[in-house]
């Protein structure tokens, strides 16, 4: 999920801590600003660069806007009682769902086909790469289009701020996707490789995948705060992950799926559809009052659906 910078200017591709609360809890003092940094454009609908069209009846043309009423969630992780959960019921409850191969049209024009892996994938951590290490190792000709042994031969190093090297996956060559990502035609099946090969292990993709790749796009920031009366709790924050958390340059990308009407056909609710993926954020007794509460709040009633989930879905049908 990384960004080549020669492609897609001013855009962050590192994500950082994005393993559970439960067992990497912050120290005190310590700062989680996963997935970015805040490298932010100044405006709700900066000008388009890089190319991208905006003209009518485009994908890019039916994106909503960037900025619109949110509801938040505060409460308590029924497993520790230092760690609070702030949760965007906005975008929770939207009906976003990835539709890689099924209409999604790519972060780079032309390249719909790529969806978002026209880039390599930047690694959090040597946890990151151990995992995803081993996960290659079960991979075979016949399942990985753009087979490499030997991890130098699979990575690379770059740099995901200009500044300090960091290793990520490698891309099949200039201006091609990750190598990883097998075409559609592949006879050993098409899509990500490691999502693939999760499958037919029976795990879920997540337990293969670089983290980047699995988180996206629930953005979660955590940061110890200070309370009136002087205690500290760590503080979790859930939302999207829109164009402006890629940095400036997210306002260059061709698409983008969190904002686009196209990726709000789901059959659930987000909370329920990536709960794995929360649980792995969060740890699982946080994620069992996440659940309660939203189903709660389905029942009483929404006041700030997300505006994508709106523009997709038949007015008589615009609850969750």
């Amino acid at each position: 999920m990384g960004v080549d910078d020669k492609q897609v200017d001013r855009v962050r591709t590192d994500i950082q801590h994005t393993q559970s609360h439960g067992p990497t809890l912050l120290r005190r003092g310590g700062r989680d600003r996963a997935p970015y940094p805040e490298r932010m454009a100044n405006q709700a609908d900066a000008p388009v660069r890089g190319g991208s069209d905006t003209s009518a009846n485009t994908p890019r043309s039916r994106e909503t806007a960037l900025d619109f009423p949110r509801e938040f969630i505060e409460f308590a992780d029924p497993a520790d009682a230092e760690h609070r959960i702030r949760a965007d019921l906005t975008w929770l409850l939207s009906r976003w769902s990835c539709v890689f191969g099924r209409g999604c049209h790519g972060i780079i024009a032309g390249r719909s086909r790529d969806g978002c892996c026209s880039h390599g994938a930047f690694f959090t951590d040597a946890d990151d790469e151990k995992r995803v290490r081993a996960a290659t190792g079960r991979l075979r000709r016949a399942t990985w289009q753009h087979y490499r042994r030997g991890f130098a031969n699979y990575t690379t190093v770059d740099s995901a701020d200009g500044d300090a090297p960091a290793r990520r996956t490698a891309t099949r060559g200039e201006d091609e996707p990750c190598v990883f990502l097998n075409d559609a035609d592949f006879p050993g099946g098409g899509g990500c490789a490691l999502h693939g090969q999760a499958l037919r292990d029976g795990v879920h993709p997540l337990t293969y995948k670089p983290d980047v790749c699995w988180q996206l796009p629930v953005r979660r920031d955590q940061d110890w705060t200070t309370r009136p009366d002087g205690s500290r709790v760590l503080l979790t924050v859930l939302t999207e992950f829109d164009r402006r958390g890629w940095g400036e340059g997210g306002h260059d990308l061709d698409w983008w799926c969190t904002s686009s009407p196209d990726a709000h056909g789901g059959a659930e609710p987000m909370y329920r559809s990536y709960a794995a993926e929360l649980t792995a954020l969060i740890g699982s007794a946080a994620y069992g009052e996440l659940e309660r509460l939203c189903a709660a709040r389905v029942a009483t009633g929404q006041i700030a659906p997300h505006p994508a989930t709106v523009a997709a879905t038949p007015s008589a049908e615009n609850a969750p």
